[in-house]
């Protein structure tokens, strides 16, 4: 790097704040600044200050085609966590730009707010809390979970996780992947399935997917139909994932019992009426804040940068062998 570069950091409340990133990135000669704006940007505001930046260290902002049009000097995106379906990646391609992330950042961190959120549905943890709060001191009864049958739809590091959790709880677990994983099948608990028998047969069925064409909508109104009146739908993937209206109509008529939802299809998700509804818990998509995570996000994020502006391959990347591909077919013509 001829002169100092300079990295735009969006996630300005928790970057920097349980690790030494920001260290490491000036140590490297990057020079790290935070936008005027919360996080996450909107596509103007990233719009207004991308422009003279070398990387950008980015969470929930859309990474549009606008925006790598207006960043003539970006070379990498690092996605601070997992998830890069906030990225048009075919647009950063097609300009040279690397979109890095940083996947088993926040497995562990997700992976326990689902099981937080087990806990929360069949003990009425909030609507008790509320009511507590209110001086009435009623009771409810719950659930154990304990030999309930936990359905996984897909099994990759977060719900690889989620299944390990459940079954030390002594639950049973069934799991849905096109790409199945041999060591949680060889466990006597666990049991690949189809997605109709997991969705007809579990108590709860609890989503870790990438939202993608493929997924987008899969938990749709047909799907719901198949689950149990008496079964709970939990989502710390992508709010994308579920048609919420279809969700929304099938609490709203009881035909299943409740859900749990860290994400939804638009967020923040205000004018969402399923916040409305009192067999739903929802929180503010919190899966990936915890101390350990940001730290393990911020490392990896900031890592990337440095590599991929020293010229080296970052540590994860979505499009990096693309770019490899492209300048081989560029040197050899």
């Amino acid at each position: 790097m001829m002169s100092k570069a300079k990295v735009l950091i969006t996630p300005q409340a928790s970057f920097g704040k349980f690790s030494q990133a920001e260290e490491i990135l000036r140590e490297n000669g990057i020079e790290p600044v935070f936008p005027p704006y919360p996080h996450p940007l909107t596509e103007n505001q990233l719009l207004e200050v991308i422009a003279p930046f070398d990387a950008l260290i980015f969470g929930l902002e859309l990474l549009t085609e606008r925006v790598f049009e207006k960043a003539k000097n970006l070379k990498v995106v690092s996605k601070h966590g997992v998830g890069v379906d906030n990225v048009d990646i075919e647009a950063a391609t097609r300009r040279g730009i690397v979109v890095t992330n940083a996947p088993g950042s926040n497995e562990n961190a997700v992976a326990e707010l689902t099981i937080a959120f087990l806990f929360m549905l069949t003990r009425h943890v909030v609507q008790l809390h509320e009511d507590l709060r209110k001086k009435q001191w009623g009771k409810m009864v719950g659930m154990e979970l304990e030999g309930k049958i936990l359905g996984v739809v897909g099994t990759g590091r977060i719900g690889k996780r989620v299944a390990k959790k459940a079954m030390a709880l002594d639950m049973r677990v069934l799991g849905y992947d096109l790409v199945p994983d041999q060591e949680l099948a060889s466990h006597p608990q666990f049991q690949y399935t189809d997605l109709e028998q997991l969705l007809q047969t579990s108590d709860f069925v609890t989503l870790h997917l990438p939202l993608n064409e493929k997924t987008r909508k899969l938990i749709n109104r047909e799907r719901l139909a198949l689950m149990k009146r008496t079964a709970f739908l939990i989502n710390t993937a992508r709010g994308g994932i579920v048609d919420e209206k279809a969700l929304y109509d099938v609490l709203k008529e009881g035909r299943i019992a409740g859900a749990a939802l860290d994400v939804f299809s638009q967020e923040p998700p205000f004018d969402n009426p399923i916040l409305e509804l009192p067999n739903v818990i929802t929180t503010p998509h919190i899966g990936a804040d915890t101390r350990e995570a940001v730290r393990n996000m911020d490392e990896v994020s900031a890592k990337n940068v440095i590599l991929v502006l020293q010229g080296k391959p970052p540590l994860h990347s979505v499009n990096f062998h693309l770019l490899q591909k492209e300048d081989v077919h560029e040197s050899s013509s």
